[in-house]
Parts: C-alpha cells; structure tokens; sequence
C-alpha cells in the first residue's frame, strides 16, 4: 500500500523523493571534475534554500562556489538571461560575483541537475544604520539599473499583480493550503490587498526594467573599504526578473516610518547620484511589500516536499501562521492606503 501522509490539508505521496535527495556529494564532487576542476574533496554546504551551493576546494587551496539550481523552477533559456546580464553588469565594473566560463559556457548539465560555478567572495552584511553604507548601495544599485534599462528580459518573468498576487492567491486556493478555518477571512482580506494595490499600480505606472529582483540585506555582502574592491557585492541573481526599479530600494528599509524616511534619503542620495529615480514610484513601496507577503506563502508551499523545507520552515501551514498573515494583510491594506515616503 503506498504510504502517505496528511500536510497543509493535503495528502503527499512520501514514497516519491525530492530531485535534490540525489545531489550527494559524490555528484557534486564528479559534476566539478568533470569540468576539469581540480577538486580536492572538500566540500561545505553554504546557506542556501532555494537553490543548493557549495564552497568546493581546489588541490592549489583555492575554492570555488558551485551553484545547482532547484529543478523545474527556470528552464536553460531563464537562467543564461541570468548569465548573460551578470556578464553585462561585470563589463560594466560594477562588482558582483558572475558565473564563471568554463569550455566556453557559463551553464553546465549533470546528472539531471543545471549547475554554474562561481568564485568564491567572502564579505558581511551591510550595517545599514550608516550613511555612507547606504549611500554607497545607492550608487551600486542606480549602476545596476542603468545597464538592467538597456534591453528587456524576454524570458525572465515580471514582477507584477498577476504574477505575483493573483497566481499565490489562487495556486494556494486551488491546492487547498489553507486550513479551514482559516482560508475565508485570508482570502477575504487577500482579495481587499489585491485591488487596493492594483488600484495603486494603475495610479502609478513605472517603467519595468531588469532587476535584481530579490534586493535584502541577505543578498548585499560587504567588504572593507580598505581593501582592493572593497565595498558592496552581489552574490546572486537568482530572482532577476523585470519590475519597476523601487523594487530594488524598499527591502532595504526597515524601522518606523521617521527611520524608512531617513533610510530612502540616505539611498536615493547615493541612487540619484548615477540615476534618477521617478519619484511617483515611491507610493508602490507597500504595494509592492503586500505582493512579496503573498507571493511568499506560495513559495513557501510550492517547496513542502524539499527534503529541507521541514528543517527550515517548521513553523510554516499552522492555523496561527494563517492567523498572523491575515493580520499581516489588514496591516498592509492600512499601509497602502497612507500617504507615501517623501524625501
């Protein structure tokens, strides 16, 4: 009898593994010396959810970075868009950490896994409390922005509405994730944050340009400025997609509303410093905080079978973690409904 268990309202066949339940360290390990690398056998599993990473070392004591991307979420084409911008933001010399070329590709196949290596480059968390700091990513992320304003993505998807809210909304419904007595007063407020946020959206058109796509804290690493390249780097555009350029601002605020005011001043003085940003975007900041909230959940389900999601993730499915987004919601529909952030 095939064995299953009740998740989220939902049964799950557990008798079928997860794709990365295969990704051992021997596959690892044969995927790098295939490409020529000459690994050592070490191996450490960096922190990383979505996609698996690995610090590999080299026989000369020098390591790479090696990235195997989560099955079935981009397709080959997806990903070398990735590649390719990254390259274009290198020649650019705006510093972040791209694939390498390895036989002339940046993207490489093994064992039913899509993988890429990197270099290694360590760095910490930005304090964001200092004004040269934020001022500093200012100007890197107005950088990035001025070449993402070239050309568009044609296969990287959009951060908008649908994509975002509508599709988690109804992905969520449709899959029966809620619990019961939870889903009507969700889905209640859901629906309020939808057309509030599409009310603001409408009133506020921005033009969609190449992001980074996933811009907290988390994803900036820094260096000390005096050493060579010192500063602030990305490590990763994984979420790269086309959206308005805010988006690439807001998850760096945090605070009360004096502190998030201070904090896009500090920005926005580095950012207008390379780029000027079209102000009218400034009132899609909670819009666009409401369709991550949701956006969120349906990430978080679409991943219940990882074999690390129970690791990372307990706390997800309960009746109170519904409880405290539908309170999150009303939240945010308070919030898209104050006046915005002026600086």
């Amino acid at each position: 009898m095939r064995k299953t268990k009740r998740l989220f309202g939902v049964f799950e066949d557990v008798t079928k593994q997860h794709p990365y339940a295969a990704l051992t360290p021997d596959v690892v390990l044969d995927a790098l010396s295939d490409l020529g690398l000459a690994v050592d056998g070490r191996l450490t599993a960096l922190s990383s959810y979505e996609n698996r990473v690995y610090q590999v070392m080299l026989d000369d004591n020098s390591s790479v970075v090696a990235k195997f991307y989560r099955p079935e979420r981009w397709s080959d084409a997806q990903i070398l868009e990735e590649h390719s911008f990254a390259a274009e933001l290198v020649a650019d010399e705006i510093p972040l950490v791209g694939p390498l070329s390895l036989h002339g590709q940046t993207l490489h196949h093994a064992h039913g896994f899509a993988f890429s290596v990197s270099p290694r480059r360590g760095g910490r968390r930005p304090e964001l409390d200092d004004a040269e700091v934020l001022e500093w990513i200012g100007r890197f992320i107005a950088r990035i922005h001025n070449v993402g304003a070239k050309q568009n993505f044609e296969s990287r998807p959009t951060l908008n509405i649908r994509t975002f809210a509508i599709e988690s909304r109804d992905w969520l419904i449709a899959q029966r994730i809620i619990p019961m007595d939870q889903q009507t007063e969700w889905l209640a407020v859901c629906n309020q944050a939808i057309d509030i946020a599409t009310h603001q959206h409408a009133n506020h058109p921005a033009r969609h340009i190449r992001l980074h796509g996933d811009c907290h804290p988390g994803n900036i690493l820094w260096t000390p400025t005096d050493l060579a390249n010192g500063g602030p780097h990305f490590v990763d555009l994984d979420d790269a997609r086309m959206g308005p350029a805010i988006q690439d601002l807001w998850m760096l605020l945090s605070g009360d509303r004096a502190q998030r005011t201070q904090q896009l001043s500090m920005l926005l003085d580095g950012y207008e410093q390379m780029r000027q940003l079209n102000r009218s975007e400034l009132a899609l900041i909670e819009p666009l905080r409401t369709l991550r909230l949701i956006h969120y959940s349906a990430w978080l389900a679409r991943r219940r079978d990882d074999p690390a999601f129970v690791q990372h993730f307990s706390w997800f499915g309960s009746s109170d973690y519904w409880a405290e987004q539908t309170h999150m919601l009303v939240e945010q529909c308070e919030a898209m409904q104050e006046e915005p952030l002026v600086v």
